[in-house]
């Protein structure tokens, strides 16, 4: 009797992607340089009250960057803006100043501001508060993994800001606790990082539910396919203002560190010992892998902690303070930081793990070099 063989079953893992950014460390030092973008205005002459001078002048602000010496004075003016910028570039002040500004004019003004990331908003709220010091303003944060309690709180006493997630901006609008009708402007930052994470159906469903008119701005890093798409529904005659330079900051210097062998742990230590790597930002591919990293840290007399999905938001925040005081010296960090976060003086970004697209090199490493200053990006190749 003739029987068929018996095949086992086997399942293919499949090998993750990635990205070797040789390649593309060759084609940007082989690109010229563009010129300086020239400024036109001083903070002294943007139309905002002194009291928001002032707070911009506390906070470090002297002299604009090229996306708010064009933006500031259109969104005071009222008009509907596209800002295509690098990250780092300041864009989060140039809307601020103008929004905070004249909700301090007018009590009426209700402003919506949506992001793809928690870290994200919760830096925009930490910013806000600086701006709009002595202004008797107050905001919500409306963010995922935080108690809504304290959200739903917050919301009843009708913040003229309301800073948030689309997740969870959703779910209070669902649970009848945020009204939109009442809002006069909406912001949407890092538009395309908000379309790949698939939150593109929850934004449409929040803006179909704003009023008609109002002041629309919009912020992406690129302004194609699905990001175009959006535009054309959500503007109203909008003055784009593009001031990229390119993928990568002129002032990013990036290497290239073969492991060739080596236990890779040990090639990141006698890195993280230099002179020099005083703020380092670490990024790698999985939650485990970057906690387990952590701990071998620690270990090894490195004051380091994590950030990664399965910390709870509290203690993503905490490590974030941490790190941003210089309670500990490494950051390691999942793909969730590769945007939104605007920590001053991050000396190094080294990809423990290369990353899977150049996308995600490109926001990974824009993490340095932020706001004109210097910065390094190592990226561990075997």
């Amino acid at each position: 009797m003739f029987r068929r063989p018996h095949h086992r079953s086997f399942r293919v893992r499949r090998q993750p992607r990635s990205f070797n950014p040789s390649w593309f460390i060759q084609k940007t030092k082989s690109q010229s340089k563009l010129d300086v973008v020239a400024i036109k205005n001083d903070f002294a002459d943007f139309p905002v009250s002194n009291q928001v001078k002032a707070n911009a002048k506390a906070k470090g602000y002297l002299i604009p960057t090229p996306i708010q010496d064009q933006v500031i004075p259109l969104v005071s003016s009222g008009k509907d803006v596209v800002g295509v910028a690098n990250t780092g570039t300041g864009k989060t002040a140039a809307f601020l100043i103008p929004l905070i500004d004249k909700a301090a004019k007018n009590r009426r003004e209700k402003v919506l501001v949506i992001t793809p990331t928690r870290e994200l908003a919760a830096q925009i709220e930490a910013e806000f508060i600086e701006l709009a010091a002595s202004l008797n303003l107050y905001s919500a944060l409306c963010i995922g993994g935080a108690g809504i309690n304290r959200q739903i709180s917050r919301l009843r006493q009708k913040p003229p800001f309301v800073i948030g997630t689309p997740g969870r901006l959703k779910d209070l609008v669902k649970r009848r606790i945020l009204d939109l009708t009442g809002f006069t402007t909406i912001v949407l930052d890092e538009v395309d990082r908000m379309l790949d994470m698939g939150f593109i159906n929850d934004v449409k469903q929040l803006i179909s539910l704003l009023p008609k008119v109002r002041q629309s701005l919009f912020f992406s890093a690129t302004v194609e396919g699905k990001v175009r798409q959006l535009m054309a529904g959500f503007l109203r005659n909008p003055v784009i203002i593009s001031v990229k330079r390119g993928d990568i900051a002129d002032n990013v210097d990036q290497e290239v560190v073969k492991v060739s062998g080596r236990n890779k742990i040990d090639v990141l230590c006698e890195l993280l010992t230099k002179p020099g790597f005083d703020r380092v930002l670490v990024f790698g591919r999985t939650k485990w892998g970057m906690e387990k990293l952590a701990q071998a840290l620690i270990q090894k007399g490195l004051k380091a902690t994590a950030i990664h999905g399965n910390k709870s938001q509290n203690q993503r925040q905490r490590a974030l303070a941490q790190f941003k005081t210089g309670g500990v010296k490494v950051l390691l960090a999942t793909d969730v930081a590769q945007r939104g976060l605007d920590i001053e003086g991050v000396t190094h970004v080294i990809n423990f793990d290369l990353p899977e697209t150049e996308d995600d090199y490109i926001h990974r490493i824009g993490r340095t070099a932020r706001a004109d200053k210097k910065g390094v990006a190592i990226s561990l190749v075997p």
